[in-house]
């Protein structure tokens, strides 16, 4: 979907293996279509960047997973900081500015995305700005770093206050993305629900902190090898080592516990020799998978944004319905470890977070296979 949006923008995309190759054209298109962004909510992030470059943007309102409000007024407010205009009309936000100049942008919450998008359109906007109450998550380090190698003027990622100087133009770079820690996490927990050893690679190990020691916590055997030093080439390994023990987590903005873990966490603590509370503070849907857990035998009652998981020895097997990106990883954790055989339905969502999830997974030993 990323690389179609950005034909539709008028970049030529193309992708050798695990490298992305993006050129610029002479066409540049300034709007971001239904047909895309209802697939994939980062699609919002185009705002930046096209606001920032052209003086006019708009997109319409993002779609995704449904785990409930996700509005980007945060994002708008931000953009208004720096001086563009907003308008929502038909679904449509629509973006212009005469001109833009660096602000003082305070956020209301640490939200990732509008950080993200602020930072994009910041890093070509005159003057300088200072995003306060900045996500801090390891996503954003990434993305400050490849910005300033490509030209960007950008101190302070991974703090609360976020400084930009804002350049006129930005050029090529090369970039190595960091690797993806909730699916490296999704992962680890899978080998635990299944009483398994599992080596995840290439991996960085920093950024998994809290999750490793919260498995630790529920009765792990966590080791970790580092890698060479400024690389993301860590080994973690998670090992059962006996019954599961339940471990209450409360999710929140990074360093917190992640709530894209809250779900396959959830999944684990079904299993688990004991009760457990799992509390969301980040979105007030978000226990969809919860509803679905239960036909497969687990014992969760919800209240409000808590759920109280009375862990099982052993799930069964079931048809299960996805109902967004992290909820299906939680139920094909849930399957792998349940009696008999389960079908996860419309794991077209899983796509969107996981590359090739079953093929991994089969690699580790699993029996899982998708029906076309």
């Amino acid at each position: 979907t990323t690389s179609l949006l950005l034909t539709h923008l008028g970049k030529e995309v193309s992708r050798d293996r695990d490298q992305v190759l993006v050129k610029s054209t002479k066409r540049f298109n300034t709007d971001a279509p239904y047909d895309l962004v209802r697939r994939m909510r980062a699609s919002a992030l185009v705002l930046g960047p096209l606001l920032a470059r052209k003086m006019k943007a708009s997109a319409s309102l993002p779609g995704g997973c449904l785990i409930g409000s996700r509005p980007i007024d945060i994002h708008l407010e931000g953009f208004e900081k720096l001086g563009a205009k907003t308008q929502l009309k038909d679904g449509t936000i629509t973006l212009s500015a005469q001109k833009l100049k660096g602000a003082n942008i305070p956020l209301r919450f640490p939200s990732v995305g509008a950080t993200e998008n602020l930072l994009m359109a910041s890093a070509l906007c005159p003057g300088r700005s200072t995003i306060r109450n900045a996500a801090r998550e390891p996503e954003i380090v990434d993305l400050c770093n490849f910005l300033n190698e490509m030209g960007a003027q950008i101190i302070g990622g991974g703090s609360s206050v976020i400084r930009v100087v804002g350049q006129p133009k930005l050029h090529g770079a090369v970039h190595r993305v960091i690797p993806d820690r909730i699916e490296a996490a999704t992962y680890l927990i899978a080998g635990a629900a299944t009483r398994g050893k599992i080596w995840v690679t290439n991996v960085d190990a920093r950024a998994l902190r809290l999750i490793c020691k919260v498995l630790t916590a529920a009765g792990l055997k966590i080791k970790i090898e580092n890698g060479p030093k400024g690389c993301a080439e860590d080994k973690i390994l998670c090992e059962y080592k006996g019954k599961i023990k339940p471990v209450c987590v409360v999710t929140g903005p990074y360093p917190l516990f992640p709530t894209d873990i809250q779900a396959q966490w959830m999944a684990l603590m079904a299993l688990a020799n004991g009760r457990s509370v799992i509390v969301e503070s980040i979105f007030e849907n978000r226990f969809l998978h919860a509803a679905e857990l239960l036909r497969m035998g687990a014992k969760i009652s919800i209240r409000s944004n808590r759920a109280v998981v009375k862990g099982n020895e052993r799930l069964t097997s079931a048809n299960v319905m996805v109902s967004d990106l992290r909820a299906g990883a939680a139920l094909v954790i849930a399957g792998l470890s349940a009696k008999g055989k389960t079908t996860v339905h419309r794991v077209y969502h899983l796509d969107r977070g996981y590359e090739s999830l079953e093929s991994k997974l089969k690699q580790v030993g699993a029996k899982i296979w998708r029906l076309r």
